[in-house]
């Protein structure tokens, strides 16, 4: 049976259980409960430092109004973290692939931070569509232009998460298949294969990393809009 390269990307089901449910399970056993302990093993440290450091730069550029969410976007950052890693390993399932997924977790968020700056200051708000200084003739038409580029951010922020980890995707499996059917014919072009797979596969640990904070960041940049 032939398979087909974007197969990998289907939601697998077993006795017709979506197994998606599991894959967004999996990484909230990963992170470790909080401890009465002072002091931890390396690795807690490790993961306790670079979590402050994210929450400081992250809540930069908000004032104290926008830091009542810095729970939440570390929590969700640490959450498609452990997605799109998860997705490198061998016989896995990469849930932040997924359109809906994405969509998901964007429309609510993108959809808060609008009706927070509706609520809180709606004259503010309604000027971002609205250049100061703009031409009485270009009025209507830039308003038009402001509303549709408010309403594409959450499909943005699904796309450019959904696309960038497909296209990484299917580049190893590319190359992998590459790799094996050169190497009963040509063995010293599959090795330099195999070690353009390696790097490759670096490349994906570390866009997995940046599209998960560049994700959050623009959140966060969207939340300084109406805050």
């Amino acid at each position: 049976m032939t398979l087909s390269f974007f197969d990998q990307f289907m939601s697998p089901t077993y006795m017709g259980i979506p197994l998606i449910a599991l894959a967004l399970t999996l990484p909230w056993v990963l992170i470790p409960k909080p401890s009465t302990q002072w002091l931890n093993n390396r690795l807690l440290t490790l993961q306790g430092w670079f979590i402050n450091r994210f929450t400081q730069q992250l809540l930069l550029p908000l004032n104290r109004g926008g830091h009542k969410w810095a729970v939440l976007f570390t929590s969700l950052m640490l959450f498609l973290i452990s997605l799109n890693m998860l997705g490198l390993l061998p016989y896995t399932f990469t849930p932040t692939t997924q359109l809906s997924l994405n969509m998901g977790l964007a429309v609510p968020l993108w959809l808060a931070t609008v009706i927070i700056g509706m609520r809180n200051q709606p004259t503010i708000a309604l000027g971002h569509l609205l250049p100061e200084g703009t031409p009485t003739l270009l009025i209507p038409v830039l308003i038009i232009i402001e509303t549709i580029s408010l309403f594409i951010r959450p499909l943005a922020l699904g796309v450019r998460l959904t696309a960038n980890l497909t296209a990484g995707h299917l580049l190893i499996q590319l190359i992998a298949t590459a790799a094996f059917v050169l190497a009963p014919m040509m063995p010293t072009v599959a090795i330099l294969t195999a070690a353009l797979l390696f790097l490759l596969t670096l490349l994906e640990v570390a866009v997995a990393m940046i599209q998960a904070y560049v994700f959050v960041l623009l959140l966060s940049l969207y939340l300084q809009e109406n805050v």
